[in-house]
């Protein structure tokens, strides 16, 4: 007698319910019909995945409709636009990598990280083209440049940003010097990277002479750029802090300042320090600021004080414009690859970074 009442009651709750085959199948046969459309009007992976998408919209879309009722059917078709907007957002980053990845894997050795450019020549380029020689020269000087640059872009501006973002969370009180901070905040956010290089340029041309170029030169230059970041998700980073925190260690009478070292800065460490690390890799790889600040060496310089220094950004730059030897580009156009997948790296490894340090210093929390 229970088992007759029960039964009826459970094939109602499953009525009208398509089976979790159903939209595999359908995928199956949109990937099918895809490829016979493609085939017809030129094949390519490109128009198979357009026509396999739409195919799948419209029956995944009908088959809900018929199956569940109109109210599902455009529940799914929203979720299938949103998962293909998330893919189309997809698309150019990984074609940017695969791309990266396979023009410059190949140029990617030991003679390229730890060799610099000094004397090389058109004609070792012709001579390496001619005999099918591995290609010589490589980009550890910019390497160097790029690492001592960013170095003391970050000096600068942590510093400058850490302090500024704590006055306009723990002290300010919303008067003119605050609406002036901000506001200058946010027109730095906003500037081509070109005029923080002549901003840089003009500054120390004033002081040491016209044509000053140093490495400094361009640090201070992606400081401009890189303090409005700093200053900003420090800022949010301190706002989320809870005001209780601050309130315990005034009612113990901590001074301030101290509740703000050993209390609000500790607690928001972790989205600091990504914010910092975010923001070197928005830099790292500028070029407009680099070549009117550090113009362009062929060589190693580890002093940033004096004389001209490369970085990857400019090494690219030039290698592609102006190719070592001009009836061989290709050894030039095989660095310039492998210097944009050491930067790419360099910036993935940058954000790894970032997600640790927010994972370690992340506070502890118990249930």
């Amino acid at each position: 007698m229970a088992n007759a009442t029960l039964t009826p009651r459970r094939s109602q709750l499953t009525k009208g319910k398509l089976p979790n085959w159903a939209m595999w199948a359908v995928l199956a046969g949109a990937l099918i019909l895809g490829a016979a459309v493609a085939a017809l009007v030129g094949f390519s992976i490109i128009s198979w995945a357009i026509f396999s998408a739409v195919f799948f919209i419209i029956a995944g879309t009908a088959v809900t409709g018929v199956a569940e009722g109109g109210r599902k059917a455009r529940n799914r078709l929203a979720l299938f636009l949103i998962y293909g907007a998330f893919i189309v957002a997809l698309l150019p980053l990984l074609s940017v990598i695969w791309t990266v990845l396979e023009r410059g894997v190949p140029g990617l050795s030991y003679n390229f990280l730890f060799t610099s450019m000094n004397g090389v020549t058109g004609a070792i380029d012709n001579e390496s083209v001619a005999e099918g020689t591995p290609v010589l020269g490589g980009a550890y000087h910019a390497i160097v440049g790029t690492l001592q640059i960013t170095l003391w872009a970050t000096l600068i501006s942590v510093p400058i940003g850490l302090l500024a973002a704590v006055y306009l969370v723990e002290y300010s009180t919303g008067g003119s010097l605050a609406r002036a901070i901000t506001f200058f905040v946010d027109v730095m956010t906003g500037i081509p990277s070109i005029v923080a290089g002549l901003f840089a340029a003009a500054l120390f041309g004033q002081l040491f002479g016209p044509g000053t170029r140093t490495g400094f030169v361009a640090a201070v230059a992606l400081s401009v750029l890189m303090i409005p970041v700093v200053v900003r998700s420090t800022e949010e980073m301190l706002k989320i802090v809870p005001n209780e925190l601050r309130e315990a260690a005034y009612a113990l009478g901590v001074r301030k300042w101290r509740t703000i070292t050993k209390v609000v800065v500790p607690t928001a460490i972790s989205g600091i320090a990504s914010g910092v690390t975010l923001a070197i890799a928005r830099v790292i790889g500028e070029t407009a600021p680099i070549l009117v600040t550090a113009g362009f060496a062929s060589s190693i310089n580890w002093n940033v004080f004096g004389d001209w220094m490369s970085t990857l950004p400019t090494f690219i730059y030039y290698q592609i414009l102006t190719p070592t030897s001009p009836t061989a580009t290709d050894p030039s156009t095989q660095r310039a690859w492998a210097a944009a997948l050491v930067l790419i790296i360099m910036v993935m490894l940058l954000n790894l970074v970032a997600r640790l340090i927010a994972r370690l210093f992340a506070p502890k929390t118990s249930r």
